[in-house]
């Protein structure tokens, strides 16, 4: 079921639509910096798009003129960013990881410190040109705690040093030439590349999908030789989907395989 968007002050709003959910951060007054309201909403509405069968696509975006700028530092200085957000904080980006869905950071403007943080725990990630990417928690006197345990594993542990411990800011270019992030387009072009990465994504089986996120993830984690059984019994659930026969029957007709929307819906 499609939901309207939250707008009334939620420093995170939700809309679901055509089986993708847009988590937008909603505070643009302060370039949609990190509180602990924020940080509870963004886990909620994470994992009402987790939960919703319909929803086959996340995509998390920041209104006004910046993805994110980080964490807010006057809740920062005022002792109001306490273990309470952390936990969120992570819970959200756990969510985002974790979900058995496709989940796409739309980064524009600053998308520093727990910006970067929170596209990091995203599968892919879409920059325009203007946008300004870092980190800079140590900086501060923190730890960049949603990347320090997934950087590495994206862009290497000599980047990772470099962009975490530096503290140095990177170009869209450069963040795309090392992995960073997957897609670089002018900001006049962001809904057009946004609409491509989105419609690549809805030519893929949802079940399969979901299953090799999760393999990916966990082979960092793992003996990849001691995950062949569960490779064998995710491969059978494909086996037994919808999709299959979908992907089977597009083959014979010559076409492309359609797998939106699913048939329950049709």
């Amino acid at each position: 079921m499609a939901e309207s968007p939250r707008s009334y002050n939620t420093p995170v709003t939700y809309e679901a639509r055509d089986g993708v959910a847009w988590l937008t951060l909603n505070r643009p007054d302060v370039l949609n910096a990190l509180d602990t309201a924020l940080a509870v909403t963004l886990a909620q509405h994470a994992k009402t798009a987790a939960d919703d069968p319909d929803v086959a696509i996340v995509v998390v975006r920041g209104a006004g003129r910046a993805f994110c700028s980080g964490m807010d530092r006057t809740a920062l200085a005022q002792g109001t960013v306490e273990e309470p957000f952390f936990r969120r904080w992570i819970e959200a980006l756990n969510q985002l990881e974790d979900m058995p869905k496709l989940a796409i950071a739309v980064l524009h403007g600053y998308a520093i410190g727990g910006g970067l943080q929170l596209a990091l725990a995203c599968d892919l990630r879409v920059a325009t040109r203007d946008a300004i990417l870092g980190l800079g928690a140590t900086r501060h006197g923190l730890i960049p705690d949603g990347a320090v345990l997934r950087l590495a594993r994206i862009v290497g542990l000599g980047r990772a040093n470099e962009l975490a411990l530096l503290n140095e800011d990177i170009s869209p270019d450069e963040a795309r030439a090392i992995g960073l992030v997957n897609r670089v387009c002018e900001p006049g072009d962001l809904d057009r590349t946004l609409a491509d990465v989105i419609a690549s994504a809805r030519r893929a089986a949802p079940t399969a999908t979901g299953h090799t996120k999760r393999l990916l993830h966990e082979s960092f984690h793992r003996d990849p030789r001691a995950m062949i059984e569960e490779l064998i019994r995710a491969q059978e659930d494909c086996l037994a989907s919808w999709e299959i026969g979908e992907a089977n029957r597009a083959w014979q007709d010559r076409r492309e395989a359609v797998f939106f929307p699913t048939p329950r819906r049709r």
